[in-house]
């Protein structure tokens, strides 16, 4: 049994509720076993170590979640089995890896966004940054945070690897694995390149944006832990196919939701300013969307959100570009868009042939990930 494996008894048919702490579980196990392993190099990798693993330990734990829900699919009504060297803590160690790509991508992300904090803490630069300047090291303290922290983003992605390749699911499952997982790696950091490149750009086309959601988000959220997990547990061809095209429903309806609360969010809902996408000028789907259906229809407005995207700092500037945004229309077919995706990814599940109790979680899952405004 690989390092990385969860303390508790854990079974093949536990709730998806359950996943989160036994996740938390496995990760911190294998953390504090690459502590023991790799600090004695130097201080300075320690802190990385313990960067990450503060930032990795904690959150909803998402592509864990689908992953298993992707593995309970398969044996419940999927038509799939687990050979005998391949057990429930294996397979919870091998999904819990997806959490070293989420780590990766947002530390990553937040170095792009130039963000200074994250879940109420220091970003990994920022943290690095802080260091340099306490110690009244030599060079730009900003510099140093940056490289240290693309560094650790980068050891997240090795040990994603490593987790999923060490976790004592049998070989023949790994070899499995391969396909789901190669494609994801890259589709998170095309997703992210994508998103790069629209907002660099200026580009004001919705399907420009929609592809940022299916591939930063949909593909890597959703989709492939779903597959993931699916293939782990020797899943057919048709319950694989079924589990993606549900998944993809879900990963864009999740992100359009996303962009549609950082325009009109709650910020005790979503944690978030008010606005705060209308702010920082984003480049969503829902902001192209009423670009380019107030150009047709009221051009003087559509002016007023193309120079307000990205400028506006007063609730009452935000306020005037909600306007606009609602007048437009694209409030309106945003929020049909995720509810016709969310329910076509429903009856998408609920015909898959799937086993009652997996299908119900994974439905009421959906339904909270798209309908999150209250």
């Amino acid at each position: 049994m690989a390092d990385a494996a969860p303390t508790t008894t854990w079974q093949v048919d536990a709730p998806l509720t359950a996943v989160p702490p036994v996740v938390d579980a496995a990760l911190t196990e294998f953390l504090t076993a690459r502590h023991a392993e790799f600090d004695g190099i130097d201080p300075v990798i320690a802190q990385g170590i313990t960067e990450l693993a503060g930032f990795v330990v904690g959150g909803k734990r998402l592509r864990p979640l689908f992953a298993w829900a992707g593995v309970r699919a398969a044996l419940e009504g999927g038509g799939g089995a687990l050979d005998s060297a391949t057990d429930a803590e294996s397979l919870v160690t091998a999904v819990s890896s997806l959490e070293f790509i989420q780590a990766c991508a947002l530390i990553h992300d937040d170095i792009i966004d130039h963000s200074d904090t994250r879940r109420g803490r220091p970003t990994v630069h920022r943290s690095f940054e802080a260091r340099h300047r306490r110690d009244r090291w030599r060079g730009d303290a900003g510099d140093y945070g940056v490289s240290q922290a693309i560094l650790v983003g980068d050891l997240a992605f090795a040990w994603a690897d490593d987790m999923l390749a060490d976790s004592g699911v049998s070989a023949e499952a790994l070899r499995r694995s391969r396909a789901p997982w190669r494609a994801m790696r890259t589709e998170v950091i095309a997703g992210q390149m994508l998103d790069i490149s629209v907002e660099a750009s200026g580009s004001e086309d919705p399907e420009a944006s929609a592809k940022v959601n299916t591939y930063k988000t949909a593909a890597y959220t959703v989709e492939r832990p779903l597959h993931l997990g699916a293939v782990l547990a020797d899943a057919p061809e048709k319950t694989v196919r079924m589990l993606r095209t549900a998944g993809r429903d879900i990963g864009v309806a999740f992100q359009l939701e996303d962009d549609y609360l950082g325009v009109f969010g709650d910020p005790v809902v979503t944690g978030k300013a008010s606005g705060d996408d209308l702010r920082s000028g984003k480049r969503t789907y829902l902001a192209a969307t009423a670009l380019r259906a107030a150009d047709a229809s009221d051009p003087a407005a559509a002016a007023r959100l193309r120079a307000g995207i990205g400028t506006v700092t007063s609730e009452s500037e935000v306020d005037a570009l909600r306007a606009v945004i609602v007048d437009s229309g694209a409030a309106a077919d945003t929020t049909a868009r995720i509810r016709a995706l969310t329910d076509r990814a429903v009856d998408t599940l609920r015909s898959g042939g799937l086993g009652p109790s997996v299908t119900d979680e994974l439905v009421a899952v959906a339904e909270q990930l798209t309908e999150r405004r209250s």
